[in-house]
């Protein structure tokens, strides 16, 4: 991974997560092009769910809430040793990760730009104050999972894309996964 944490290629896949290539970031969103990204939901022990808002000078989605951290792994990157150090560089943040689930999504977004992505999401459980990184973040916060799933009825248009496609995916695999502890 690149020590600054720039990120300015994608990992061009197929419906299969089988990796075709590489491609610019941008251009990969202009052409929306399907490429590997991830999406990491950290919640704490009471329950809340940590989301930021993206910072407003960000390609696209700036000043849009969003799970804690996401991003796209680099060419030769570790998809889970990518998602951990990008979770550190934007939201201060250290704790164990577990894949959930992957999904393919795509749809316009500003600035004439498409997400075709297929998104590993990982969670995690982190109990600490954030230290975000403000490039990457203007504010964060931590919200019980109801009032927040009333926000995004309510407003959905105040979140990204992925958020509002992946999170009742992933509650709906919480519930799951509860329901056979």
């Amino acid at each position: 991974m690149n020590s600054d944490m720039e990120r300015d290629k994608v990992i061009l896949v197929n419906e299969s997560d089988v990796a075709l290539g590489q491609m610019a970031k941008m251009e990969a969103h202009r052409r929306g092009c399907l490429h590997r990204a991830f999406s990491i939901f950290i919640l704490n022990a009471n329950g809340e769910m940590l989301i930021h808002q993206r910072a407003s000078n960000k390609y696209h989605g700036g000043g849009l809430w969003t799970n804690a951290c996401c991003s796209h792994p680099q060419p030769g990157d570790d998809l889970k040793e990518s998602a951990l150090e990008r979770l550190q560089y934007e939201m201060g943040i250290h704790c164990e990760l577990e894949k959930v689930f992957s999904f393919v999504y795509k749809g316009e977004v500003e600035n004439g730009l498409i997400e075709h992505e297929f998104d590993h999401v990982f969670r995690g459980t982190f109990d600490g104050i954030p230290h975000f990184n403000t490039v990457e973040v203007a504010d964060y916060q931590w919200i019980d999972i109801n009032e927040l799933l009333q926000w995004v009825a309510n407003s959905p248009d105040t979140f990204t894309i992925w958020f509002r496609q992946a999170l009742p995916l992933l509650l709906d695999e919480i519930a799951f996964t509860t329901s056979l502890s």
